[in-house]
């Protein structure tokens, strides 16, 4: 699919079917995460395939915002694999990580299969019911799956600032 299609057309599914993704297409999702770049390639991501009733229903305790999706991505850092700005406030974990989840949303939508990124849930509290490792941070959850017969992205998804308003030259 064209590019400027893909980012055009692409929403955040608000209700899935219970149709289940293909293997090969999550596959393919997980594969442009891969070639997201990352601050000097590093690529600390760690990212949980949840799609068993077990894990989803973790995920459900943890945030109302899974919409019957049949796979949840669930996308970390690991805190021994990241660059350290100079200054030492900051890391590249959460940026790494953002890019890689907007890669697979991209992804995604080109496969044919719809998503939602998540981000009503706390991170601390979903890593201890998932019983991930101490050293890993989520960032973020990315539902997938196909959307209801008839569902459409919502209203404001259509409305943009002008560059005017987002941008300026220094």
């Amino acid at each position: 699919m064209e590019f400027n299609k893909v980012i055009q057309n692409r929403y955040s599914c608000k209700k899935f079917s219970d149709k289940k993704v293909e293997e090969e297409k999550i596959t393919e999702i997980l594969k442009a995460g891969l070639l997201a770049p990352t601050a000097k390639n590093i690529q600390p991501q760690h990212i949980y395939v949840a799609n068993t009733t077990e894990a989803l229903a973790k995920i459900d305790k943890n945030t109302i915002c899974r919409y019957n999706a049949p796979t949840v991505l669930v996308i970390a850092y690991k805190d021994d694999d990241l660059y350290s700005y100079p200054g030492g406030k900051y890391n590249s974990g959460v940026e790494d990580v953002t890019i890689v989840t907007t890669h697979m949303v991209l992804a995604a939508y080109n496969a044919g299969v719809d998503s939602c990124w998540l981000n009503r849930f706390d991170p601390d509290m979903l890593k201890k019911d998932l019983g991930l490792p101490e050293n890993e941070h989520i960032v973020a959850l990315m539902d997938l799956g196909y959307a209801v017969e008839g569902v459409k992205p919502l209203p404001p998804h259509n409305i943009s600032k002008t560059l005017e308003e987002t941008v300026s030259y220094i």
